[in-house]
């Protein structure tokens, strides 16, 4: 009789030990537990700890309440101002309402995954490439209020979404490189009209105050006289005076022209000379030559004849 008492009672503490052992149950610091009894969620939530369930009767589902890094695919599109992009970004979020999550949604991950996609292509297709370069802070916000806003009724909470990488067509790359180069050229040529702005007027100001003394401008020759052979050279520059260039250009300018209204007068040429007439030896007289060297036209031949009536005659 006492065999069979202590073997129920050993029967009965193993049974009790089975049961417990099926009904315990562990949730760990970081989950919570969602209890299902006959297929209906029960109104508490069960904590972090050791928890107890009815065996055959209750399921315990226990969610992840940390923060759960989810990446997006890179996802390619067309931005507002017609440049094809890939871009790839990164969500972060938690569960806060465990009942929520494993109730109204079936994969929780798997829809914020989804959401996000699709999200980050409507943000490609409303912005600009400058905007998705360098706006990226107010382009995260945009993404995150966009996946947020579904999400809340999923009993989850969007802390952060940020934009990673954009990936742009090497053509664009180029583009842009040269539109970077163009600018930076532009703004260095800037910078030296304004320098080369204000020397010249340091220098008018400067010249301005040595034209009232000529000693100042020869020992500011010979400053850089000194500073020239201080390299050692062998040859040495002088610069010519200015007033010395000024001084053979006006020797080199032509003469002036007449004014209107004034005679033209031409140099009295030399009277001609005017020279004998020659005779021939057979008493002919011919024309001196002219000026130009040519003989001059034969004036005549006159012939003397002694006349019958006591006179002469000529032919």
């Amino acid at each position: 009789m006492l065999q069979e008492l202590v073997g129920a009672i050993v029967a009965l503490v193993c049974v009790a030990l089975v049961y417990t052992g099926m009904a315990a149950r562990v949730v760990k610091q970081y989950e919570r537990g969602v209890l299902f009894r006959l297929g209906r969620v029960a109104d508490e939530v069960r904590p972090p700890g050791l928890t107890l369930i009815i065996p055959f009767v209750d399921r315990l589902a226990k969610v992840n309440m940390q923060i759960v890094t989810l990446p997006i695919p890179a996802q390619e599109g067309i931005t507002r101002d017609n440049v094809t992009v890939r871009v790839d970004a990164v969500v972060y979020f938690r569960v806060v309402d465990a009942t929520s999550a494993l109730v109204k949604v079936e994969d929780y991950k798997f829809a914020v995954s989804q959401m996000a996609q699709t999200s980050l292509r409507s943000i490609i297709g409303k912005s600009d490439l400058d905007d998705l370069l360098s706006n990226r802070e107010q382009l995260n916000q945009g993404l995150e209020l966009m996946i947020d806003s579904p999400a809340v009724g999923w009993g989850i909470q969007v802390d952060r979404v940020e934009i990673k990488d954009v990936s742009l067509p090497d053509t664009m790359k180029r583009s842009m490189a040269r539109q970077a180069e163009a600018d930076r050229e532009r703004r260095a040529r800037i910078i030296n009209a304004d320098a080369e702005l204000q020397a010249s007027k340091k220098l008018a100001e400067a010249a301005q105050q040595m034209s009232g003394t000529p000693a100042a401008l020869q020992l500011r020759l010979l400053q850089t006289v000194m500073a020239v052979s201080a390299e050692k050279n062998s040859t040495l520059v002088l610069p010519i005076p200015v007033e010395l260039l000024h001084f053979l250009e006006r020797g080199n300018r032509p003469d002036t022209p007449p004014t209107e209204g004034t005679a033209h007068q031409t140099p009295e040429q030399p009277p001609k000379e005017i020279t004998p007439e020659e005779t021939t030896p057979n008493g002919d007289r011919t024309q001196a030559p002219d000026l130009n060297g040519a003989p001059g036209p034969e004036i005549g031949r006159h012939h003397l004849t002694p006349n019958p009536g006591g006179g002469s005659r000529s032919d």
